[in-house]
Parts: C-alpha cells; structure tokens; sequence
C-alpha cells in the first residue's frame, strides 16, 4: 500500500469552479486576449483562486489526475477545462449525467488503479458517501479546492 495516491480525481462544479456549468453559466465559452474566460453572455468564468497550484503541486509530485463530473453540459465543461488549461493535468475525464460510481468504475477500468489507491475530492456529501462506499479516500470540499484541502486529503490517504 503506498503513502500516496495512485490517481487523484476532482469532480469540476463547485470543486475547481464556482459554479455549476449547465445553470449558472452560459457556453460556448471564449478566451479573451488577456487570458480571462468568459461565457457566450460576457460574464467572466473563473477557477478557484488555488486549483492551478492544486494541479501544478499534484503534477510535479507525479500523481495522474482525473475528471469525474455528473453534469448533463459535456461540451461546456470539456471546453472549460481546455480554455483553463486543466487538460494538461488530467489524464483521465469522465463526464456525463448519472452515478460517481459509475465514473470510478470507469476510471478503474481505464487505468487499471484499484479503487482504494484512488483519492477523490468534490463538494456533494453524497457523491462522497457514494464514492467512499467503493473504498476511496474521500474529501468534501466545502469552498472550493485549496492546498490545505490537498494537504489534508493528501495525509488522510496515508492514514487509510
């Protein structure tokens, strides 16, 4: 059993961005000359202040990231993640409507990592009682991801 995760996943609405992509937002989305997002009716789109250093801390350590999103809005939430530049990071994406069991099964499949070498963050405490029923380490993200919530999903793993 390692210290470490084997692949760390992020749900996308209310973990990475504050919003959810098929409500509150309006795709397509555009990338201004000045680096900032905005959505089909000009209002500007944004990750949480620390996701990138999230993905970059991850990234340098080593450990592949996934995507796991129930959102019905597949395109919106694909391009997002290209205009934010977040597909350099995850490896794996499993968006669609439906069940985060699904997802992880999915993902287990795809990359052969068993469910409990598997650390997943994301904001509904359903989704995490769902998901750690599989045996995953689970973190609920109350306001967006941050490095301390990555600190402490980080060592909540080693201790499982």
């Amino acid at each position: 059993m390692s210290e470490r995760p084997s692949l760390v996943v992020f749900d996308l609405d209310y973990t990475l961005w504050p919003f959810w992509v098929d409500t509150h937002v309006d795709p397509p989305f555009r990338k201004n000359r000045d680096g900032s997002i905005q959505d089909r009716n000009g209002q500007p789109v944004r990750l949480y202040p620390e996701v990138q250093a999230v993905l970059e801390q991850l990234h340098q350590e080593g450990i592949p990231m996934a995507a796991a999103s129930r959102t019905g809005e597949i395109r919106g939430a694909t391009q997002l993640l290209d205009l934010f530049g977040l597909n350099r990071f995850l490896r794996y994406t499993e968006i669609y409507p439906g069940s985060k069991v699904t997802h992880f099964q999915r993902l287990c499949q795809q990359t052969q990592i068993p469910l409990s070498q598997m650390l997943f963050f994301d904001d509904e405490a359903r989704n995490i009682h769902d998901v750690s029923n599989l045996g995953v380490t689970c973190i609920r993200v109350p306001n967006g991801m941050n490095l301390s919530l990555l600190k402490s999903g980080l060592e909540a793993f080693a201790r499982s």
